[in-house]
This record gives C-alpha cells, sequence and structure tokens, in this order.
C-alpha cells in the first residue's frame, strides 16, 4: 500500500536540515514524499554566512491550491517542523484540517520547534498558535522539555512531572507524545540524556490503555543541525511500521539517530585533523552514507517500559 507524507519543513542547497533531513530517509523506507519548502536557504544558520529565501503564507497556500486543483491533495501523513512566521504557521493548520476533512484516518506528526535550554528561537506569538490550533490536531508530538514546559505551563524535575505533563499534552489531543529530549537525572550518570513516550491506546475490547518508555541517551559532545527533524520524520516511519508499539519505534528511531550521529561525527573528526574542532560544513549529518542504517538499524538503546 503506497503511503504518502506531505512534509512542510525547511529546505537547504547545501547540507541536512528540515525537508532535506527528513525526505531521503522517509523514501529510504518506502514513503512517497511531497515537500513545500518553507524557506530556501543556500546551507542551515549554524554556518557564518547564509542567503536565501522565505515562503510567506499566501505563496503556501498558492502551492496548496494547486495541489488540490489536480485532486491529489490525499495524504496518509503530514510532517512539520521549524516554522517561525505566525501567519505561516495558522495557514498550515488551515491546510492540515482541511486535509484531515478529506481523509479523517491522516497522522499528522508535528514537531513543535520553539525553542531549547530555555531559550526561545522564535517570536513568541508563536507558542498561543501551537498551542490552541496546531497540538490539537496533531496525532504525534514530539516536544524538547522546554517547548513541552511551554505547552503545558509545567515544570519537570522528575519522571513523575514529565509523566504529567505528558498526559497534558494528549488532553490537547495528540494519541502519541514523545519528549525526544530532557535533562532528567540518568541512572548511568551525567553523559546519558532521558527521552521519554507516551502513547494512548484503544484495547479491542473498547477500554483504554496507555504505553509509557523510558530512554536513556548516550550524548554526544558536538553540535548537530537537522538532528530533530531526522527524529521525527523516523518516529512517523517506525510508528507506521509499529503501530501498536511504541518501544519499537522509539527504539528503532533513536538507533538511527545513534548510527547517523556516531557516523558524522567519526567523518567530522578525520576531516578536522587532531585536536581541532570540526566546523559546521564537516558536521552536516552523513545521511547518504547510513542509508544500511536507516533501513533496518541495530538497536543501540533499548527503551524501558514504565
Amino acid at each position: 500500500m503506497e503511503c504518502r507524507v506531505l512534509s512542510i519543513q525547511s529546505h537547504v542547497v547545501r547540507g541536512y536540515v528540515g525537508n532535506k533531513s527528513a525526505t531521503f530517509p522517509l523514501q529510504v523506507l518506502g514513503f512517497e514524499v511531497d515537500s513545500i519548502n518553507s524557506v530556501q536557504f543556500s546551507n542551515h544558520t549554524g554556518y557564518a554566512h547564509w542567503k536565501g529565501q522565505v515562503l510567506t503564507a499566501e505563496e503556501l497556500n498558492v502551492l496548496y491550491e494547486g495541489i488540490k486543483l489536480n485532486n491529489v491533495n490525499h495524504y496518509d501523513y503530514v510532517l512539520t517542523g521549524y516554522s517561525r512566521d505566525a501567519s505561516f504557521l495558522e495557514m498550515v493548520a488551515d491546510i492540515i484540517l482541511e486535509l484531515k476533512k478529506a481523509n479523517p484516518s491522516l497522522v499528522y506528526v508535528c514537531d513543535p520547534v520553539m525553542g531549547d535550554h530555555g531559550v526561545m528561537y522564535v517570536p513568541e506569538v508563536l507558542l498561543p498558535i501551537y498551542k490552541d490550533k496546531v497540538a490539537p490536531l496533531a496525532n504525534v508530538l514530539t516536544p524538547n522539555q522546554f517547548e513541552a514546559e511551554l505547552l503545558t505551563g509545567r515544570k519537570m524535575k522528575t519522571e513523575k512531572e514529565a509523566i504529567e505533563i505528558m498526559d497534558l499534552l494528549h488532553q490537547m489531543g495528540p494519541e502519541t507524545v514523545v519528549l525526544t529530549s530532557t535533562d532528567l537525572p540518568s541512572k548511568h550518570g551525567d553523559q546519558f540524556l532521558v527521552a521519554l513516550g507516551s502513547k494512548k491506546m484503544v484495547n479491542p475490547d473498547g477500554t483504554n490503555s496507555i504505553q509509557r518508555i523510558r530512554m536513556d541517551i548516550p550524548k554526544v559532545d558536538a553540535v548537530f543541525v537537522g538532528t530533530g527533524d531526522l527524529f521525527a520524520a523516523m518516529l512517523l516511519a517506525w510508528t507506521h511500521h509499529h503501530p501498536k508499539d511504541l518501544k519499537a519505534a522509539c527504539e528503532k528511531t533513536v538507533s538511527v539517530m545513534h548510527h547517523v550521529i556516531k557516523r558524522t561525527i567519526t567523518y567530522a573528526n578525520e576531516m578536522a585533523g587532531p585536536g581541532k574542532r570540526p566546523n559546521p560544513a564537516q558536521l552536516e549529518l552523513r545521511m547518504v552514507q547510513s542509508k544500511a542504517d536507516i533501513e533496518d538499524p541495530v538497536i543501540m538503546v533499548e527503551a524501558t517500559v514504565l
């Protein structure tokens, strides 16, 4: 059965973020991907220089109208990531609402990219749009700790508080919530970050149940760009292949990340030379080289069922 994804994300000529980070791995795993590029930049903004264009809400609507006029606006999944314009984000929400009317079983995977480590890097006006319009439409939500705290107005210091926050996010609409990274203490020590997942299920007898998992993920001492976009894309793919098993989906997602990052850091360190820190160009994700790992990841991180 053909599975088609509409991915609305940024595009770079050189390197891997946004749609460049999501499209290839999804295609490798058998998905048809239609991409709308919210920006077209020469490279990601972590470089010294970048140039390019930003798609307006009106231009987004024009592209969508073209798809609709040809009656090919039928999608199984929608995937969205970074957006920094309020009218653009509202237009995205309107399009998803319309696509869900056309296909009620459409699954919307939303990475609510707003900031990290206590700092917002999008305009604050986006928060209420995510809260009131976008999150209620999402089936799968992948915030980091800071974004989850922003959406719920609650802080997490313990696993119990993290679970309460995930429950609050479920109440907004999403059946699946994955906290992609948190500062919660890991039983393995400081060199690990903690990810948590929660999935609401309806059992065959009509009763409800919930799956919750925790993953302790080894940290890597480097700044990568595009990993969050890859994470959301892989979670889309692996929850599709394991619709009833959040543990398996998250293990495969995180293991793909592990393989790609490990290959990237090894290459970057070789290119930089002994004792030198790799530059942004050397740290671009080794995506094509990781094709086999994307298709069939060796499980490197086991999830604990809570």
